[in-house]
């Protein structure tokens, strides 16, 4: 028995954070843009190329949270797509001060600052007639985000949960008790074979981290 993937996910690594950017897409050849990491011009071409490429429309941008490294292509898919932001309202914060965060790291960028939408906990969110359920996972970030296709068992997940790991919460909105809790109730729910797209790194399973993240 093979799961049909009624939807294809195509990762890339963007900027010198290495953060994962997915693009989602049907076979009708409409597209979502879920965390465009891309920082340099050649890597939104890679983006670019890889949608005109494949033949694909993107009709709508996700953001799993907003620390900077999530949001530096944010502006540039606007401009290019005409594609107005999606996040949960505790994001809204993290866009604004994404910026700062760019001088900080030495990671000058311009900022999204077009329309924003909200999405809330229970929300979906259509491509074609597949529908993306929200899940709020916070703890990394206070509004983070996850979105998960219960037909084909994918789950889009920000930084919440990495292979053998979890998402930092030193940083500013963090909270490591909301997180490992977040994922308790949230993920571990989930079934066992469900696939993890992690925000940075490999992909991993909920059964595989179930059974070896050290942090749970």
């Amino acid at each position: 028995f093979h799961k049909t993937r009624m939807i294809h996910i195509k990762a890339f690594t963007f900027s010198p954070i290495s953060e994962n950017t997915y693009v989602l897409y049907n076979d009708e050849g409409k597209a979502i843009i879920i965390d465009p990491g891309c920082y340099f011009p050649a890597e939104q071409e890679t983006l670019k190329n890889f949608l005109s490429d494949t033949g694909l429309t993107p009709v709508q941008l996700l953001n799993t949270h907003c620390h900077l490294d999530h949001v530096f292509g944010n502006k540039w898919v606007h401009e290019t797509y005409g594609l107005e932001l999606y996040i949960h309202p505790n994001e809204a914060q993290m866009l604004e001060l994404a910026p700062v965060s760019g001088e900080r790291w030495g990671l000058p960028f311009q900022n999204y600052n077009g329309p924003i939408h909200f999405l809330n906990d229970g929300d979906k969110v259509l491509l074609g007639d597949t529908a993306l359920d929200v899940i709020l996972t916070p703890g990394h970030s206070p509004g983070s985000i996850c979105f998960y296709l219960p037909g084909q068992g994918d789950l889009i997940g920000g930084d919440v949960l990495f292979r053998g790991s979890i998402g930092r919460t030193d940083l500013p909105g963090g909270d490591a008790e909301t997180l490992l809790t977040s994922i308790r109730e949230k993920l571990w729910v989930l079934p066992d074979e469900t696939v993890v797209y992690s925000g940075h790194g490999i992909k991993t399973t909920i059964g595989y981290e179930k059974r070896n993240n050290p942090f749970l």
